[in-house]
């Protein structure tokens, strides 16, 4: 998957986003998994239109799992307070909202929502919040809970988290798994 952190930008929008990659004033400057702090619980959420799907990771940041689904209300304020009192609760460092891009890479009306919702989020939340593509995460999640046998309404009320699982864990083996020191091109000792 490829990230909707570009160097600060969202490759379909131009301009720099105030909680994305680096503009965020508790990052420092940078992308949080870069030069930034290395460990600590992440949040993974996908936001849905009647659901928010929220997904966290070990403290190692090596595996990313399902925790909650929370019913999306009329009252936004109140679903970011949710979500700040979940990101207190596990303990978290980071939140990565998942970004419905576009195939084809552009910003449609539901990837302008989210980034607005970023912006809203990282006001209200004690820790840096970012984003990263979520293309193909309901899909692969949808498979995976088939697989398990998971079924109609019960795979209903468990997709979200189990999008953020997968987004999160996506996020977890790019761009949060990169360290400062981090090449990309080397290939790893042995």
């Amino acid at each position: 998957m490829t990230p909707s952190v570009n160097g600060g930008q969202h490759p379909s929008v131009g301009g720099e986003h105030p909680s994305v990659g680096g503009q965020h004033p508790s990052v420092g400057g940078q992308h949080p998994s870069v030069g930034g702090q290395q460990h600590g619980r992440v949040l993974g959420i996908d936001l849905g239109s009647v659901r928010i799907g929220v997904a966290s990771c070990d403290a190692g940041r090596v595996l990313a799992s399902p925790l909650t689904v929370l019913p999306r209300t009329k009252d936004r304020a109140g679903d970011r307070r949710a979500l700040a009192r979940l990101v207190e609760e596990e303990e978290a460092v980071l939140v990565v909202v998942g970004m419905p891009t576009s195939l084809d890479g552009s910003a449609g009306p539901a990837a302008r929502a989210a980034e607005q919702e970023v912006a809203a989020l990282a006001e209200v939340l004690p820790v840096p919040v970012t984003s990263y593509d979520e293309r193909f995460t309901t899909v692969s999640a949808d498979r995976l809970l088939a697989e398990q046998g998971v079924r109609g309404p019960d795979r209903r009320k468990v997709i979200d988290m189990a999008a953020a699982a997968v987004m999160l864990q996506a996020w977890l083996d790019g761009p949060g798994r990169a360290g400062p020191d981090d090449d990309p091109d080397e290939e790893p000792s042995t």
